[in-house]
């Protein structure tokens, strides 16, 4: 499991936490008050989410993306945000960027923006990758995949040199389970999701559901073509621990603790 980063940035509530990839040693942060950034007014209670989540997006890019860099580009609302200020970035100030996605989503945000497209064919080690989070607690433990793209972020924000997460105010909490409540995602292989949901149970407690899908009949399928189980854990867990029992599981594809992304590794 991956170790965990240091907040860099929070502005408006909105968390961008940045560290190596891999497994780096962190690097300490600042924090910044949002009402000495530059053009940042007052913000109306209706529109604080959206605009904390821009403004965060925002000095993530401004902040870290220079010329000749290999981005890994990650997936959600949030990242919306960050691939519209990258792509006026580039535009503005004619930069040569390359862009690897994280999701089907990410890949197609690239394109209607005018990014380069890359892959870690061409590109195996990435300057920079950045996503956003479903949940952050006080260590800075993440749990990531509510978007069900966990895999390929996990593998492309392995190969960055630096890592970057950014999350709105409402992701943060004390402990991992207080604000995300939909649980931890786990992909797996689709002809196992019974045992494997059955041994979390037995091992941790709880409750690992599939990921039952709106829109069609049937399970969540992942870009991956594999399914993925919803953890919800009853008490608060030793993830190291956790980690290493999930990694003992046949045909886990991505474990709890790297959906939780405590960026172990």
């Amino acid at each position: 499991m991956w170790r965990r980063r240091e907040p860099l940035v929070s502005l408006y509530g909105a968390l961008v936490a940045e560290g190596r990839g891999r497994s780096g040693a962190l690097r300490r942060g600042h924090v910044r008050d949002p009402t000495t950034l530059s053009g940042c007014g007052a913000i109306k209670s209706d529109n604080m989410t959206e605009e904390a989540k821009k403004l965060a997006a925002y000095a993530a890019v401004n902040n870290h993306v220079q010329t000749n860099q290999v981005l890994g580009i990650g997936s959600g609302s949030t990242i919306v945000h960050a691939v519209h200020k990258l792509a006026e970035k580039v535009k503005q100030e004619n930069l040569s960027i390359v862009c690897v996605p994280t999701s089907f989503q990410a890949r197609q945000l690239i394109l209607q923006n005018g990014l380069i497209l890359g892959d870690l064919d061409r590109h195996p080690e990435l300057h920079i990758a950045i996503d956003g989070a479903d949940e952050v607690d006080l260590d800075l433990n993440l749990i990531k995949g509510g978007g069900g793209c966990l895999t390929q972020e996990k593998i492309v924000a392995g190969f960055a040199k630096s890592f970057i997460v950014i999350a709105d105010y409402r992701k943060k909490s004390k402990n991992l389970g207080e604000q995300w409540k939909k649980g931890i995602p786990i992909e797996v292989i689709p002809m196992a999701y019974v045992p494997i949901s059955r041994a979390l149970a037995r091992q941790f407690g709880g409750v690992a559901e599939l990921r039952m899908a709106i829109s069609k009949a049937g399970p969540v399928v992942t870009d991956n073509g594999n399914f993925i189980l919803d953890w919800k854990f009853d008490k608060v867990h030793h993830w190291n621990e956790v980690n290493m029992a999930i990694k003992m599981i046949p045909d886990v594809v991505l474990g709890a603790q790297d959906s939780v992304f405590h960026w172990w590794t």
